[in-house]
C-alpha cells in the first residue's frame, strides 16, 4: 500500500512538471493570439512583416516545448500511470493528458524549420489576402495560396494514419470524429432538400421590401446598437471588448477575457446580426468553468459546436418575433428613421427574406448552407485531387452559378470573400454547417425543457443561456460535440432536425398550397 502511495505522488510530480511546461505553452499561445487580434483590429498595415518574425519565433517556442522529448517523456509516464490506475487522475487532469498527447503528436512529426517558416508564412499570407481582396486580384494572393496548400498537404501526411484521407487529417482538427465518409452524405442532403426549396422561397421573398435597412443611417447608430444587442443577448462587457475588423470574428485569451468584432456596412442588418453570431460565440467562451480555462481543454470542444451556438443565437433566437417583441422599439428609436416609421413585422419579414447571393456573411439563412458545400467541394478538389490554385476561381464561379443561381463578377465578391485559406484554416468550412444543424437538434430538445418563445418575449435571455451553459459551455473540450449532443438529446448527430426546421421556417404557407 505504501509502495503504491509513494508511486502515485511521484507520478504526481511528473504530472506537475508537465502542467508547468504546458503553462509555458499556453502563454506563448496567449501572446500569438494578442498578435493575431491587434493584427486585425488596430495594427498598421506597415507592421506585417516584422510582426510575422514575431509570431515566427513564439510559435518555434511553442513547438519545442511540445515537442521535446521531456515533455514526452513526462506524458508517457502520466498515461502509464493512468492505464495502471484509472483513479490516480480526475476528470479534468485526464483530458489535459488526452489533448496533451494530441498536440505532441500533431507538432512532434513537423520539422522545426517548417513549422516556423509555415507560422510565418501565414501571419503574412493574411495582409497579402488583404491587399489581393481591396485590389480585386486573385493572382497576386494564389501564389502564397499554393505554398499554404503545400504545407497543409505536407504536415498532413505527416500526421495521417494508414490508409487515412489527408482531407480527413483536416478535418479532424476541426470536428473530431466528422470524416468526408459523414460528411459527403450531410451535404448531399443539404443539397437535396435546400436547392429546391430554396428556389420556392427565393420568389416569394422577391415581393418583401427591405429598402429600409439600406437607409443612410450614422455609424454612431449602428455601435450604440451593436452595444446594446450584444449586452443584452449576455456579453460582459467586465470581460470583453467590442471592436471594428473587416471580417468579424471571435477571439479569446481565457473565460474573463473575450473579444469580439463587427462591422459598419451600408445594410444595418449586417452589423446587427454580425454582433449577434460574434456575442453567441463570447457566451461559450464566458461559460467555461474557471478551473478549465488557460488549459488546453479550456476552450469549445470543437469549431463546429462554437458555430452552432453563434448561429443559434444569430438565427433561431435572433430571426424570430419572440427575441425582437421586447427590444425592437428601442432599437429603432437607436437609428431613427425610417426605421422607426417600420413595423416589427415588416423588418423580420425583411431579414428572413431569402435572397441567393454571392457573400457568405450576407448569406440568409437558407441558403447559407451552399456557401459551405461550395467551399467544401473546393477544399476536397484542393487537397484530394490536386486542384491547380489558378483555376479557383473558374471552379468557384461555377458551383456558384450552379448551386445558387448567381454569378461572381469579381474575384472579391467571389474567392476571395474569406480569410481562412490566408490563416491555413482548410477543413474549417464545414463545421459552418455542422454547426447549424447541431444548433437545429439541440433547440429541438430544448423546446421540451424550456418556454423558449415566452422566455424570449420576457426578454429572459439568462434561463436559455444557462441552460446552453450547464449542458454545452462549462464542459469545454471535456467533450467532444457528438458526446455533447448525445448527453442532451439521446442521440448522436442527426441532420434531420435541421431539415425539418428550415422546411417548416421556409416552406411554402399552407394556404399557398
Amino acid at each position: 500500500m505504501a509502495q503504491t502511495e509513494q508511486k502515485n505522488q511521484n507520478v504526481k510530480k511528473q504530472f506537475e512538471e508537465l502542467q508547468s511546461l504546458l503553462e509555458r505553452a499556453m502563454a506563448l499561445q496567449t501572446s500569438m493570439v494578442l498578435f493575431e487580434w491587434d493584427d486585425e483590429t488596430l495594427a498598421p498595415k506597415g507592421a506585417v512583416e516584422h510582426t510575422a518574425r514575431v509570431i515566427g519565433s513564439l510559435s518555434e517556442q511553442y513547438q519545442e516545448i511540445l515537442a521535446s522529448m521531456r515533455f514526452k517523456e513526462l506524458l508517457d509516464v502520466c498515461q502509464k500511470a493512468e492505464k495502471e490506475n484509472a483513479g490516480v487522475f480526475d476528470e479534468v487532469q485526464s483530458a489535459i493528458l488526452r489533448e496533451a498527447a494530441e498536440e505532441q503528436e500533431r507538432l512532434s512529426c513537423i520539422p522545426p524549420e517548417e513549422y516556423r517558416a509555415y507560422a510565418e508564412l501565414t501571419a503574412r499570407a493574411t495582409g497579402i489576402w488583404t491587399r489581393a481582396r481591396e485590389k480585386n486580384d486573385f493572382a497576386s494572393f494564389a501564389p502564397v495560396l499554393k505554398e499554404i496548400i503545400s504545407y497543409q498537404k505536407k504536415f498532413a501526411t505527416y500526421r495521417a494514419k494508414p490508409g487515412q484521407k489527408l482531407y480527413d487529417v483536416m478535418l479532424d482538427t476541426y470536428e473530431k470524429g466528422f470524416n468526408m465518409e459523414m460528411l459527403d452524405p450531410f451535404f448531399e442532403l443539404m443539397k437535396g432538400k435546400i436547392v429546391p426549396l430554396l428556389k420556392e422561397s427565393a420568389e416569394r421573398s422577391k415581393t418583401v421590401p427591405d429598402a429600409f435597412l439600406s437607409a443612410d443611417y450614422p455609424e454612431a447608430a449602428q455601435a450604440e446598437a451593436a452595444r446594446f444587442l450584444a449586452e443584452y443577448e449576455g456579453f460582459d462587457f467586465d470581460r470583453g471588448v467590442l471592436a471594428l475588423s473587416a471580417h468579424p470574428f471571435t477571439t479569446n485569451l481565457h473565460n474573463h477575457d473575450v473579444r469580439i468584432t463587427t462591422h459598419y456596412q451600408k445594410r444595418i442588418d449586417s452589423s446587427i446580426f454580425s454582433v449577434l453570431h460574434e456575442t453567441g460565440h463570447a457566451i461559450y467562451e464566458f461559460g467555461i468553468r474557471d478551473d478549465l480555462t488557460q488549459t488546453l481543454v479550456g476552450q469549445g470542444t470543437s469549431m463546429g459546436m462554437h458555430e452552432c451556438q453563434s448561429r443559434f443565437f444569430e438565427n433561431i433566437v435572433g430571426r424570430s418575433h419572440a427575441f425582437w417583441k421586447p427590444i425592437y422599439g428601442k432599437v429603432a428609436q437607436m437609428f431613427g428613421s425610417p426605421l422607426t416609421e417600420t413595423s416589427l413585422e415588416d423588418f423580420l419579414a425583411a431579414v428572413n427574406r431569402t435572397v441567393p447571393g454571392l457573400i457568405r456573411t450576407e448569406a440568409d439563412e437558407l441558403s447559407y448552407p451552399l456557401h459551405v458545400l461550395v467551399r467544401y467541394e473546393i477544399e476536397k478538389m484542393l487537397i484530394e485531387e490536386d486542384l491547380e490554385v489558378e483555376k479557383l476561381p473558374q471552379i468557384w464561379n461555377d458551383k456558384y452559378e450552379e448551386y445558387l443561381g448567381v454569378r461572381p463578377s469579381t474575384d472579391r465578391e467571389g474567392v476571395l470573400q474569406d480569410i481562412h485559406w490566408s490563416q491555413g484554416s482548410i477543413g474549417y468550412f464545414p463545421s459552418y454547417a455542422l454547426g447549424n444543424a447541431f444548433g437545429a437538434q439541440i433547440y429541438h430538445q430544448m423546446k421540451k425543457e424550456l418556454p423558449v418563445e415566452k422566455l424570449l418575449e420576457a426578454g429572459n435571455l439568462g434561463e436559455i443561456r444557462e441552460y446552453l451553459r450547464k449542458n454545452i459551455h462549462q464542459y469545454g473540450k471535456l467533450k467532444d460535440s457528438r458526446q455533447i449532443l448525445r448527453d442532451m438529446t439521446g442521440e448522436d448527430f442527426n441532420p434531420s432536425y435541421y431539415v425539418a426546421y428550415l422546411e417548416e421556417k421556409y416552406g411554402r404557407p399552407e394556404k399557398e398550397q
